[in-house]
């Protein structure tokens, strides 16, 4: 009777198993590049859908600037399509800045380093595909 019960705790823990490693999604790593200060964070945003974009991120990273380049890892992200924000927020108050005229007073970046016309750019533009893979994204920071 006690190997029949090991027996079924042993095939439940390698059902488990099995099932967390499937699950596993892989690393997306996203490189910014062009940071003309050290001043404030930087904060990458990931969003999985056109309806969230530049809303509310799936997932949020914020990172001291450092001038030059940063780099962070979103950890364990689950195969889709997902569109990359980055600001310089270089006054630390949380949100990006802008003119009076619409312009950012920070630095912004999106995946794909897609470009918006007369704001920031839609969701295809600055998605990217993870297959199951790692994938490594550069992105350049744009200053008006």
């Amino acid at each position: 009777m006690k190997n029949k019960l090991y027996s079924i705790l042993l095939l439940a823990a390698l059902a488990i198993g099995s099932h967390n490693t499937l699950a596993q999604g892989s690393n997306l790593q996203v490189v910014v590049k062009n940071i003309k200060n050290a001043k404030g964070d930087i904060r990458v945003g990931l969003f999985n859908s056109e309806e969230n974009f530049l809303k509310t991120p799936m997932d949020g990273k914020i990172v001291s600037a450092a001038e030059g380049s940063v780099t962070v890892v979103f950890s364990n992200v689950m195969p889709g399509d997902y569109a990359i924000s980055v600001v310089h927020d270089a006054n630390k108050n949380g949100k990006l800045d802008y003119t009076s005229l619409g312009i950012p007073k920070e630095g912004v970046a999106f995946g794909n380093n897609a470009l918006g016309s007369f704001g920031p750019p839609a969701f295809d533009k600055a998605k990217v595909n993870l297959n199951g893979q790692d994938l490594t994204c550069t992105l350049e920071m744009k200053y008006y």
